[in-house]
């Protein structure tokens, strides 16, 4: 059709590179999605280091003026590092209004997050706490620094800022990191601050990365940084029910609050 559609940027994590599928299935669905690579494609730099968040406000700002586009604000869907920089945009940029936070974390990681006079710093991994298995399988469970340690408090994100809305997707059995807790300490912020601009979704033996409706599941996969199998946890059923119910849910969250 002619439009307008309500406008999302879409964004994967630390595997790098341009993923479109799920912009894809989103267009079908009548959203106008832009897959949004921020390393490893073309002109980006070639691994996860130091990010600009103007370099996000720029694609809001794009997105936000593009005729197929409604408008006055878009919207903003991560996994992983993805779901973090999400966060980040709601909180920072008036453009974005709503947020879909999927298996994220509350605090900025790995890279250092600058805007403006501001810097986030980015929690890091501790490799001496990985365990591998018998089977050379990766757990990075325990390895991210702590975001609840007062030392670190300087990564947490201040989405107690943002104006708009937020939807945070976990799966209760996310070996990746601890995205359950992550999603609690969100909510905890967001309701100090007298918040109540969120939905959750919690869903008992799903794994990391809770795709679109048939997506393959992988309780292991290769870890492009690592370059190792890491483990992402999860039972294939309640994983694909995740898959299942999540999709439904996340169109509903963008389409109300998008227009």
């Amino acid at each position: 059709g002619d439009g307008p559609f309500p406008g999302v940027i879409d964004m994967y994590g630390d595997e790098g590179g341009l993923i479109e599928f799920r912009s894809s299935l989103l267009a079908t669905h009548g959203f106008a999605a832009l897959s949004l690579p921020y390393f490893d494609f073309e002109d980006l730099p070639r691994i996860l280091k130091d990010l600009k968040l103007e370099y996000f406000e720029e694609a809001a700002r794009f997105l936000q003026r593009h005729p197929k586009v409604k408008g006055p604000g878009v919207g903003v869907i991560g996994t992983g590092k993805g779901a973090e920089l999400a966060l980040s945009m709601i909180t920072f940029l008036p453009e974005v209004v709503a947020a879909v936070s999927i298996s994220g974390c509350s605090s900025n990681t790995v890279a250092d997050l600058h805007y403006g006079e501001t810097t986030l710093p980015g929690l890091r991994f501790d490799m001496e706490k990985v365990t591998v298995s018998e089977s050379g399988v990766f757990d990075v469970f325990e390895a991210l620094d702590d975001p609840t340690n007062p030392a670190n408090s300087s990564s947490v994100i201040p989405i107690e800022k943002a104006e708009g809305h937020f939807l945070l997707v976990v799966g209760e059995d996310d070996r990746m990191w601890k995205s359950s807790l992550y999603a609690e300490l969100a909510i905890r912020r967001l309701r100090q601050h007298g918040k109540e601009n969120f939905e959750l979704l919690s869903y008992p033996g799903a794994g990391h990365r809770i795709d679109p409706p048939s997506t393959p599941f992988c309780q292991v996969a290769m870890d492009r940084v690592l370059g190792v199998p890491v483990l992402g946890g999860g039972e294939s059923k309640a994983h694909a029910h995740a898959q299942e119910h999540s999709w439904g849910k996340i169109q509903e969250f963008l389409h109300l609050h998008l227009g």
